[in-house]
């Protein structure tokens, strides 16, 4: 009887032993992960010293700064933060973005979700100098979208902490958009709405309407008919002047961006540029997003807009995108 309980003591401490190693090699689960820090657009680079200040570096800031299209000013997509490999250890693991560049280790392309934080995205690049730069080369536009995404979702999540009920844009025009509170109604009219923040250096400025479906042509000439349309609509609906003879247009001197994509699942046109006020020399970036809402045979146009002279407005512009793009239709 002694042996046969010896027996079942050890059995249960070898069952013990298999389920704690199982415990200790399971991932972390994803509630029990650090929270990501980092501000909007801030990107980290870990990269070394000497090899920030050669043809790598170059090559990173050439993709990673870019120009942002549709600002009067040059601002870079991400304000890149560099760091040694020998930093890249404790809070600065937990930035929400990051590259890093290994040099000397096999040649190797990876996205790590969710590494050390959470959210998280990090883009692994690993090989000798010519094929880290020609990974990136490939790879840029891939790591790019996937980090405004990330950075999108962040910055709605943020949005969401506080918002401005405005109950009118479900009732009239059948959608629900996620407003901060920081932002105030300016006017509203039927198939018209204009919302507006004050900022330090300005106004920070979203306008939602809608217009026939057949209002913007699919062919050679569709810029011609964006900028007809807003033009139009800045004309008759937007002040300014103390006197409202001065008009709110496009920008004439620069053709805009004009891009396909998705809003809502519905095709959209996505177009960005300048506008202008030529008689008090105002101007400022705009996004205008026209939405093709076929069940209800209508268009429907979301549009940002920012005016703070002197400042940078990359920021301002993508608070604008993330309010737009959380836009559900009812």
């Amino acid at each position: 009887m002694k042996k046969l309980s010896l027996v079942i003591i050890g059995l249960l401490c070898i069952l013990s032993c298999t389920e704690t190693k199982k415990d200790k090699s399971q991932k972390k689960p994803q509630s029990a992960m650090a929270q990501s820090v980092g501000k909007i657009n801030e990107l980290s680079v870990v990269i070394d010293n000497e090899l920030w200040k050669g043809s790598l570096g170059d090559t990173i800031r050439k993709y990673f700064g870019a120009e942002v299209p549709g600002l009067p000013q040059v601002e870079p997509l991400f304000s890149m933060r560099q760091m040694p490999s020998t930093a890249f250890s404790g809070l600065a693991r937990k930035n929400r973005t990051f590259i890093w560049i290994r040099k000397g280790k096999k040649k190797s392309f990876d996205l790590l979700k969710n590494k050390y934080a959470t959210p998280q995205l990090g883009a692994v690049i690993s090989g000798t100098d010519s094929e880290i730069i020609s990974q990136i080369k490939e790879h840029h536009e891939t790591i790019v979208s996937k980090f405004k995404t990330i950075e999108t979702k962040e910055k709605q999540s943020r949005i969401r902490k506080s918002l401005e009920k405005i109950p009118q844009l479900q009732e009239k025009l059948g959608v629900k958009i996620n407003i901060p509170s920081a932002y105030r109604l300016a006017m509203e009219e039927d198939t018209f709405f204009w919302i507006r923040k004050d900022i330090s250096h300005g106004s920070m400025n979203l306008i939602v309407y809608e217009l026939p479906l057949g209002t913007i042509t699919k062919d050679s000439n569709t810029v011609g008919s964006i900028i007809k349309m807003r033009d139009s609509i800045g004309t008759l609906k937007i002040p300014a002047g103390e006197t409202g003879t001065n008009k709110f247009i496009t920008e004439e001197a620069y053709a805009p961006y004009l891009y396909e994509t998705k809003l809502a699942g519905r095709f959209t046109f996505e177009t960005k540029g300048t506008w202008e006020i030529k008689d008090r020399f105002m101007s400022g970036p705009f996004v205008n997003y026209a939405i093709e809402d076929e069940k209800n045979n209508r268009l429907l146009v979301l549009e940002g807009f920012v005016f703070a002279p002197s400042v940078n407005k990359r920021d301002n512009m993508f608070e604008l995108e993330a309010i737009i793009k959380t836009i559900k239709f009812e």
